[in-house]
């Protein structure tokens, strides 16, 4: 039988820069998955080191918890008043417009970053700050969050501040970029960090966009702009601010 004159595949030499083209393809392919590799590893590690701080978390908040819960049975026991420690955590929210204010206020509530109605902010209770809330009680509500109030806005409501730009906390590596230097990686760092008012308390706090509520579900009271005490909304309502987070939140 004749030979045929076509050359199969097997005769064809591969030119010299095919196959460099392809050597070079297989590097990068395989460079791609090692590195893809690693990047999995790294994420399932990060996961790990979040999971074991949310359980540590978890601890440490129920202790805290049950610490309150005998310290009050040992006043019962001792026929004494048990005396609850002074809050270190507030959350503000604006509720009053600015006509008729006057320049200290306007400034003060500038620097607690209460620009619109509406709007709310963790501030850390010290003599200087209990002074501003003094000057702007007539524009604010404020008082003491406790965990489920700190947990349902940052996840709800909680925006990061990255350039002067108000973007969405979606996942943990935005967290991670601005805030990885002070160990703060994920939303429950942060939860942690404003609840216990811990040492990086401050830059959390301003990596958070202030907090857009809604108007409360069934309204404000009727004398809203009277305190608190008075039956009105302003000023200072300690664990009732509670209360009003969640019918604005």
């Amino acid at each position: 039988m004749a030979r045929s004159s076509v050359p199969t595949q097997n005769d064809i030499a591969v030119p010299e820069s095919v196959l460099k083209k392809q050597k070079a393809h297989q590097k990068t392919s395989d460079s791609q998955a090692a590195e893809l590799k690693k990047k999995r590893e790294a994420s399932k590690q990060k996961r790990e080191v979040i999971k074991e701080r949310a359980a540590k978390y978890t601890q440490e908040y129920a202790k805290a918890q049950r610490d309150v819960i005998e310290a009050k049975r040992a006043a019962k026991r001792d026929n004494s008043l048990f005396v609850p420690a002074e809050s270190r955590l507030a959350f503000v929210v604006r509720i009053k417009g600015i006509n008729k204010i006057d320049p200290k206020k306007r400034k003060t509530l500038q620097l607690l970053r209460l620009l619109q109605i509406n709007n709310g902010v963790f501030v850390r209770l010290t003599k200087a700050t209990s002074e501003m809330l003094k000057i702007v009680e007539p524009f604010v509500a404020y008082g003491y969050p406790n965990l489920k109030t700190v947990r349902e806005l940052v996840y709800k409501r909680g925006y990061g501040k990255v350039n002067k730009q108000r973007l969405p906390i979606t996942d943990n590596e935005l967290i991670e970029a601005n805030l990885g230097k002070f160990g703060i990686t994920c939303i429950e760092d942060i939860i942690h960090e404003i609840y216990t008012v811990g040492p990086n308390f401050k830059a959390v706090s301003n990596f958070l966009w202030p907090f857009k509520l809604s108007s409360p579900n069934g309204g404000f009271r009727t004398r809203k702009f009277k305190h608190f005490i008075e039956g009105g909304d302003l000023g200072n309502r300690e664990e009732f601010i509670n209360q009003l987070v969640r019918q604005m939140n």
